[in-house]
């Protein structure tokens, strides 16, 4: 995704492609002419209307009883299909067979894997062409909002001659968590903040890149960009995380220099550390699967679901995303999936079956 090597692929490309024509060609003529003759020998073989009319008669009918070649007699039933060899009722779905919709969306579709990838190779495109390019670089912003900011009125420093940096959440932005996912998808239940700890103390090689992160952050790096980590698992895991981190390819991350984690009593909160790391770096991009991996001001405590919705497009915010703010899709899980139907639906959205109106 983030080679630079665009003329020799699409050279291949193209090459493959005429290839693949002729070849095409014959193997689509093939068939054609193929269906042609057996759709006419299908037509001349056809059987009369007297015939089916005498088929239809002599068929077995429900209860009539023949005599098998062995003796046996068989009887005809109006069975569609066979019970269980037990002859008892057909036993339950193993528990955890089906994965939950949201479930088999982030971890099982090509659809989401195709968002993962557009979101980091438009990071990536961002990074190189809106920044990469710049002359100037001390002018550029930060994306982090500015203390006193609200979503209504944000403010954005200048960067000056700090080093560049680009901040993401982990979970689910840039690891998958597979192990610890399919495991509650097979219990079912919640989620088991308990359960939760011990995946961080030892999941560290049951996870994989995020589609599209691995390439976007190493092709960050190579163009000298520092890749930091703000995540609220617990700081206590440290060593593990950087572990996950390294074995899908993601890393190298370490304490408090390139990877933030949650404090003891610490609340859930990413704005503190995220001023922290403003401190040190220009934060040039961020990536995240929730809205507070770009601010706390999203979770308001007291936001109705729909002004949540507004703010990300409705404010000033909405020039940022796909242009310093980079979202990842996450139906499993997270402070964005909460409202009932009246809320999230508008009043005028009340369709009626015309069918039910009769």
């Amino acid at each position: 995704m983030i080679a630079r090597r665009p003329a020799a692929g699409l050279a291949l490309a193209a090459a493959g492609a005429t290839l693949l024509s002729g070849c095409a060609a014959a193997m689509v003529a093939a068939p054609l002419a193929a269906g042609a003759g057996v759709f006419k020998a299908s037509k001349q073989d056809r059987p009369s209307k007297r015939d089916r009319k005498r088929a239809q008669q002599q068929a077995p009918k429900p209860g009539q009883v023949f005599t098998a070649p062995d003796g046996s007699k068989v009887q005809v039933t109006t069975l569609t299909a066979l019970p269980p060899p037990s002859g008892a009722a057909a036993a339950p779905a193993a528990p955890g067979a089906n994965a939950p919709p949201g479930m088999q969306f982030l971890y099982g579709s090509g659809e989401a894997a195709a968002l993962s990838l557009q979101a980091y190779q438009a990071l990536w495109n961002y990074l190189k062409v809106e920044i990469g390019y710049r002359r100037d670089k001390t002018q550029v912003r930060s994306v982090v909002l500015a203390p006193g900011s609200t979503l209504d009125n944000p403010r954005f420093e200048p960067c000056g001659k700090r080093p560049m940096a680009v901040v993401l959440d982990i979970d689910e932005t840039a690891l998958l968590n597979l192990g610890y996912e399919r495991d509650e998808a097979s219990r079912g239940g919640s989620y088991d903040a308990a359960r939760w700890a011990r995946w961080e103390q030892s999941g560290a090689d049951q996870v994989a890149a995020v589609p599209g992160a691995a390439e976007a952050l190493a092709a960050a790096r190579r163009e000298g960009f520092t890749v930091i980590f703000n995540s609220n698992r617990s700081a206590a895991s440290a060593a593990q995380t950087a572990a996950a981190l390294d074995h899908a390819g993601l890393g190298p991350a370490a304490l408090f220099d390139t990877l933030w984690l949650r404090g003891e009593g610490e609340p859930s909160g990413k704005d503190a550390r995220r001023q922290k790391i403003a401190q040190r770096f220009c934060i040039v991009a961020m990536a995240g699967d929730q809205l507070g991996d770009f601010s706390d001001l999203f979770n308001a405590p007291d936001a109705p679901v729909a002004a949540r919705r507004n703010s990300v497009g409705g404010t000033l915010l909405a020039p940022l995303w796909g242009a310093g703010w980079f979202m990842l899709p996450n139906p499993v899980y997270g402070t964005g999936l909460k409202g009932g139907v009246d809320e999230i639906f508008p009043p005028d959205a009340r369709w009626v079956d015309p069918e039910e109106k009769k």
